[in-house]
């Protein structure tokens, strides 16, 4: 039977209307600070924690509940007649429900400004102790952090005067859940105040559910969608959907590839994507512009593809999206005219994201393995200007230049083997996830047509052999820029010479698989 409760809460949602209940039920309750103040002046009976281990409580709050008449109360085993005989001979009585959560650390870590120093007076000690001996002896002490969870609890005990085995263990595991989330936090901010980046030795890391999915890429498989704690306000977790379905899985993945891209352009830019690569990317004077451009560049794979923005969207601009079939349109913002035209759409999903310009923090790309984890640092750079290398007799023009560093900017989102062409402003051909270079080259060159005459060529690897620059020459192509490195590359620079072509190298790869 539950006789006693220790309450002590930071999150005091519906803290009052459960205590009240309790006492109802004829439980007394126990509990601290600003919870106990908040209690009894809403009519509600209750013990100081310095009353039951008359000890005052010190150090500006930093000690009350850390006590052996609390713990020996919360851990002692009711089945055990030896803990029990210790307890009545120290006089201290069993303590039978735990209501805690934890000082409020996120808060505090995610506000602007915030001190090393604040954020140190809201770790919390005292009650991830005490949750923790709870939870461990959960067959007799019932243990609550989460508000959603006094209606069942209070229904149970309302019906069987008591709660059930199976709820008293899912509430255990809720408890380890949540101090673990909460040590995870404070050892990830810890880091963050290292000098310097590294790789630690056990890595643990902590997210948020933000929703279920109705299933992952395929009907069959279950899949969520958590967010990590931080800075992401430049990202999918803090859009809001204006319009349409639910996302889907699929759908976030393919929207988080078409804005890991945009985010590589300051200026007016759009980014298709289907299937999590790019399949047209345009740049211009404006938004509009820069749609037409994206569009152009493959009216054919755009069809039922995700398009991110980084210019609020105008009425022009969606009176031309609204004659093509698209999933999902994600933008810094939306005029009243275009917001009316696009949600005539029925199942286009429209997403405002105000902070869709601001670039990746520092960070870490993960990659599930089985049995494991790989983690990288991000690929933060597209290339060093002062490392460009002309190797070729032939020099770019500036024009070429910039087409050149248009198209880098594209093929490192590419998969690969990954090619991709381009003439000034927009993409024309691409050519993704090859098992070989040439072949990459050629499904760009087919999707480029016409329009290869005078384009640039980018790639994201270094070319193994000169049978890349022979197909680019021969759809016309003028300039190439890649990475160089091979021990072949003198090939490929006899090739270009040979037919003209300027080639430039960077000496950075961007391999995407």
């Amino acid at each position: 039977m539950i006789k006693r409760a220790l309450i002590s809460v930071s999150d005091k949602r519906g803290i009052v209307d459960f205590a009240k209940e309790l006492e109802t039920l004829g439980i007394g309750i126990i509990s601290t600070g600003g919870t106990a103040e908040l209690l009894q002046k809403n009519g509600i009976k209750v013990t100081g924690i310095s009353e039951i281990t008359g000890f005052p409580e010190c150090l500006d709050g930093r000690v009350k509940t850390l006590h052996p008449k609390v713990h020996a109360g919360l851990l002692a085993m009711r089945d055990n007649p030896e803990h029990m005989k210790q307890l009545s001979e120290l006089g201290i009585e069993p303590i039978d429900m735990v209501v805690v959560n934890l000082y409020p650390f996120k808060q505090t870590i995610l506000k602007e400004g915030v001190t090393l120093e604040e954020a140190i007076e809201n770790i919390d000690i005292g009650g991830p102790t005490m949750l923790r001996a709870a939870a461990k002896n959960y067959r007799d002490v019932v243990v609550i952090v989460d508000p959603r969870d006094y209606g069942p609890v209070l229904e149970e005990i309302r019906k069987t005067g008591d709660v059930s085995a199976k709820t008293r263990l899912y509430l255990c595991y809720k408890v380890f859940e949540h101090t673990s989330h909460y040590d995870a936090l404070i050892q990830q901010y810890m880091r963050s105040q290292l000098d310097e980046e590294f790789f630690p030795e056990t890595l643990t890391l902590t997210f948020e559910k933000v929703q279920d999915m109705r299933y992952g890429e395929n009907p069959h498989q279950k899949a969520v969608f958590y967010r990590e704690v931080g800075n992401i306000s430049g990202w999918l977790t803090q859009a809001e959907q204006l319009h349409g379905k639910e996302l889907s899985f699929n759908n976030i993945n393919d929207a988080n590839g078409a804005l890991e891209l945009l985010k590589e352009f300051d200026e007016p830019a759009v980014v298709a994507v289907k299937h999590a690569n790019p399949c047209g990317v345009g740049t211009g004077s404006d938004i509009y512009e820069a749609f037409m451009n994206a569009y152009e560049a493959d009216k054919v794979s755009i069809f039922g593809g995700i398009v991110a923005a980084n210019r609020e969207i105008d009425s022009k601009t969606a009176e031309e999206m609204s004659k093509i079939f698209l999933e999902i349109v994600v933008a810094p913002s939306f005029s009243p005219e275009a917001l009316e035209i696009l949600k005539k759409k029925k199942n286009l999903r429209i997403l405002s994201l105000p902070a869709i310009a601001e670039k990746s923090v520092k960070g870490y790309d993960m990659k599930k393995v089985g049995g494991g984890l790989l983690l990288q640092e991000k690929d933060d750079i597209v290339y060093d200007e002062s490392d460009i290398k002309v190797v070729t007799k032939r020099k770019p023009t500036e024009e070429e230049l910039r087409t050149m560093k248009f198209a880098m900017k594209v093929v490192k989102h590419v998969k690969s083997n990954a090619i991709v062409l381009a003439i000034p402003n927009r993409t024309i051909g691409i050519g993704c996830g090859q098992m070989n270079r040439i072949t990459a080259a050629r499904i760009a060159i087919e999707a480029g047509g016409d329009l290869c005459k005078g384009a640039v060529m980018a790639s994201d690897a270094f070319f193994p052999f000169p049978d890349c620059v022979e197909a680019a020459y021969k759809a016309g192509v003028t300039a190439i820029i890649q990475p160089g490195g091979s021990i072949r590359d003198q090939e490929s620079i006899d090739a270009c010479d040979k037919y003209g072509i300027a080639m430039v190298f960077t000496g950075v790869r961007h391999f995407k698989h």
